[in-house]
């Protein structure tokens, strides 16, 4: 089952099926490989762009909302593209990030995880979209790295500039390393280098 369906119409192209994945990208990669092999897929992957939360006492009373000081990015895409760099260069396989702004609604229930001190969610609710990104091939990926970026580059130039942790950059520069787009460059002491690959490089 996928999510929507576009038939292929009258212009003999293969059928586009749609498939939105808010996380949790493993779990799907067998599905995507089995669709891609007679169709063309969209996956598109919501972030949390602006997040609202808001807590429930467990008889659903609420208690209070407030805004999160976290905000997703369009790179926060790889945090799930990490688990299956090689299939994103899959030419039937395009994804779409569409940064949106929702609402979390928390019930103090004591059944949910410990990192939220025993609150569960009970329900997100869409409140809007602020934009969404489309990539068609790995080189659309690999244009969000900086281009002024030193060459060759680590992974703390790379978070440096784009302003995202280093534990983003780092899962970065592993996709793009394993989709062909970037190469490793030796080491500075302890610290790995990157470059980008050349297009002619990548078409030889």
């Amino acid at each position: 089952m996928v999510d929507i369906v576009r038939s292929a119409g009258a212009t003999g192209d293969m059928p586009l099926l749609i498939e939105i994945q808010t996380g949790n990208f493993i779990a799907i990669r067998g599905k995507l490989g089995r669709l891609l092999a007679e169709n063309r897929v969209l996956l598109v992957h919501p972030v949390a762009h602006e997040k609202w939360i808001l807590r429930w006492t467990a008889d659903d009373a609420p208690i209070g909302r407030r805004k999160s000081p976290k905000r997703g990015r369009v790179e926060d895409l790889f945090r799930e593209l990490v688990r299956m760099p090689g299939l994103v260069a899959h030419p039937n396989l395009s994804l779409e990030v569409v940064l949106i702004r929702e609402e979390d609604i928390l019930r103090d229930d004591g059944a949910g995880s410990w990192r939220r001190r025993r609150w569960s969610v009970a329900d997100r609710r869409l409140l809007g979209v602020v934009g969404a990104v489309r990539f068609d091939t790995p080189a659309d990926l690999a244009a969000l790295v900086p281009p002024e970026l030193p060459r060759p580059f680590t992974n703390h130039d790379l978070a440096l500039a784009l302003g995202c942790p280093i534990g983003l950059a780092q899962k970065m520069t592993y996709s793009l390393v394993r989709m062909g787009m970037l190469v490793e460059a030796g080491k500075r002491g302890h610290v790995r280098l990157f470059e980008a690959v050349s297009e002619g490089s990548r078409n030889s």
